[in-house]
């Protein structure tokens, strides 16, 4: 049998979890040596680091400094949307850090205090992240632009001491101003903010509240820098609200000593990036993706992380990705599989592809959604580079299974995001909780007690946290994603738990389905959702967006994709109603929102979700459905 270098490290950090995560937290500086690697009886969840003290921050900026990569670019701020690019080395970055942390602390804020942070993709951003972990407070960044009652809400659950905003966002082709949607959030809080921090874009200048809004230059300007706050490995660095299904949005909390510890091993074991290179996670600041890998994943390893402020395509076009990699000599790059559909579909031949130079450029990584085999098949033929999905989740805060480029060459398996990344003992369990044999499709999940960076608990609500992810599967977290372990140990997953449908008894997979449909030359994405019936309980109906120049018409393509199923899986899908449509529901992160589609289609009561891309689009598909003979969106 070939020696298995990953296998040989997977089965080190499952057999002596200790001895291998304290060999990784070697790589962070300590004010205080932990008294325990990890603490698997701590309630709800496992602790990591007990008794350790650190500053994230310190880790993240000075001490990159203070080892000689004073002058090194940390920060590379580029905008398609007003064409500025400016760059920040990791002296600068301290410098900024430690002064608007001085602003935060002027306004008493201190250790344990949380701050709200309703940001563009701009450096004030990642500024005023840095600031709060320097300082040991405990950041909450929302999504810029978010609606005023989400924003409330999560101002109200975390009773946040300081809102830090910007005057507004820009969305390709308009402006939108966030002060006023600030102030309606307030308006609705029970407990209000004490003070508002307000950076002036040059676009918009917003009103200031005298006695309670500030103005971030005017503040910088008088500040005096603050040194960093060490705190317990144990002690939250920041909060990240996930939808819920309650409507009551869950406050995902991540700690300081396992996240740095887990973050800084990632980006060397996973993405097989070295301290001093450029490296690019194509998210929002607003997302986890932009906390673990704009921010703090490229800052703890000493590389240049780069902050997009722009789309994939119409900033200016669906080359804007391929420039950004080429003007800054990105190593490696994360992004959506979303994005990549959205930049195959305008151009699918990869023309622009061409005129860029990616001679730096090593691997791109996926994640988000379940990257169809046909669109990893384009990104590897048109970049010529090692395309990688792998699957996590705000929850775990880094990749649960990923082919690891740092520890070995891995088999690119299409469907599969990889096999379990070390320290997740990752099973699939049926109904009854019993593990399944290789290839049954179950749900997935992880053997107590997850690695360093997994959450550990919900702000301020315990006992939630338990019944969501805890309590169905005693021993394991329940990641909620449905799908398979093969004979190889490679994880597919297939879809959602809830996006299981179950027709006339046969439990098929959305994902697989979808699978088919991308298989169609003229199809650029889609989406597959379970429908109630009568007589077959679910019946999955299809949802297609074609690429540009599609030789097929409309119907052509729906005629071809249910043959295609037909063909592909079966009879027993029941497959038989496809429609093309010109785009797809979405949240701002690229996620589709498959349920919303089915409640819609089903006639159930539906919120519109607080994440969608554009609410207009939900009349389309109302319209799309109703051709079907589905029921319209209601008025």
């Amino acid at each position: 049998m070939s020696h298995d270098p990953f296998l040989a490290m997977y089965r080190r950090s499952l057999d002596d979890p200790e001895e291998f995560w304290a060999s990784a937290a070697a790589d962070i500086d300590w004010a205080k040596p932990w008294d325990t690697v990890v603490d698997p009886s701590a309630l709800p969840a496992a602790r990591w680091f007990v008794g350790g003290e650190l500053n994230t921050c310190y880790n993240a900026v000075d001490r990159h400094v203070d080892g000689g990569r004073a002058e090194q670019a940390a920060l590379i701020y580029d905008s398609a949307t007003t064409g500025e690019v400016r760059t920040f080395t990791y002296r600068e970055l301290r410098d900024q850090v430690a002064l608007f942390a001085g602003v935060l602390s002027a306004h008493g804020v201190g250790r344990g205090d949380r701050v709200i942070i309703y940001m563009p993709m701009i450096p004030q951003a990642v500024i005023a992240m840095l600031a709060c972990a320097r300082i040991g407070a405990v950041h909450s960044v929302v999504f810029g632009g978010f609606a005023s009652k989400e924003l409330a809400v999560r101002i109200d659950d975390c009773q946040a001491n300081v809102v830090v905003t910007a005057s507004c966002g820009i969305e390709v082709d308009r402006i939108i101003e966030y002060k006023p949607l600030l102030d309606a959030a307030i308006d609705m809080t029970a407990s209000q903010p004490e003070h508002c921090i307000v950076f002036q874009r040059p676009m918009v200048s917003a009103d200031l509240q005298v006695g309670r809004d500030y103005d971030w230059e005017e503040e910088m300007a008088v500040a005096t820098p603050h040194d960093c706050v060490d705190v317990l490995a144990t002690d939250p660095l920041y909060i990240l609200y996930t939808s819920g299904t309650t409507g009551q949005p869950k406050g995902i909390v991540r700690d300081n000593g396992g996240h740095a510890v887990a973050l800084k091993w990632t980006m060397g074991s996973v993405y097989d990036v070295r301290p001093g290179e450029v490296y690019w996670a194509a998210s929002d600041i607003g997302w986890v993706v932009g906390h673990s890998y704009i921010v703090y994943g490229p800052l703890l390893h000493g590389a240049t992380t780069v902050l997009y402020e722009g789309k994939p395509v119409g900033t200016p076009d669906a080359g804007a990705f391929w420039r950004v990699i080429a003007q800054h000599g990105v190593a490696s790059m994360f992004t959506a599989p979303t994005a990549l559909r959205a930049i195959r579909q305008r151009d699918p031949e990869g023309t622009l592809i061409q005129g860029y130079d990616l001679s730096r450029f090593r691997s791109l990584f996926l994640a988000g959604e379940r990257c169809d085999p046909d669109t990893l098949a384009w990104a590897e033929e048109q970049l010529r580079v090692p395309v990688i999905d792998h699957w996590w989740q705000t929850e775990t805060g880094w990749a649960i299974a990923a082919s690891c480029l740092g520890i070995d060459e891995p088999d690119v398996v299409p469907g599969s995001p990889g096999r379990p990344a070390p320290g997740w003992d990752l099973v699939a369990l049926g109904p009854d909780g019993r593990q399944l044999p290789p290839g049954d499709v179950g749900a997935l999940c992880a053997r107590l007690p997850m690695p360093p960076s997994a959450l550990y608990t919900l702000w301020n609500a315990e006992e939630r946290f338990v019944e969501t992810y805890l309590s169905k599967y005693p021993g394991f977290y329940e990641t909620s994603d449905a799908g398979f372990i093969d004979d190889s140990g490679y994880v597919h997953v297939m879809a959602r738990t809830d996006d299981i449908i179950n027709v006339a008894g046969h439990r098929l997979s959305t994902g697989a389905l979808e699978e088919v449909l991308t298989s169609h030359p003229d199809v650029a994405e889609c989406a597959v959702v379970g429908v109630a019936d009568q007589l077959k309980g679910q019946l999955p109906v299809g949802f297609v967006v074609l690429k540009v120049g599609a030789a097929g018409s409309d119907d052509e393509v729906a005629s071809d994709v249910v043959a295609l199923v037909r063909t592909a899986i079966g009879p027993v899908a029941s497959f038989k109603s496809a429609v093309v449509v010109a785009r797809l529901p979405k949240t701002r992160s690229g996620k589709i929102l498959r349920g919303t589609i089915a409640q819609i289609a089903d006639d159930e009561p539906w919120t519109m979700p607080a994440t969608v891309d554009d609410p207009v689009i939900f009349e389309e598909i109302s319209e799309a459905l109703s051709t079907m003979g589905y029921p319209r969106l209601a008025d």
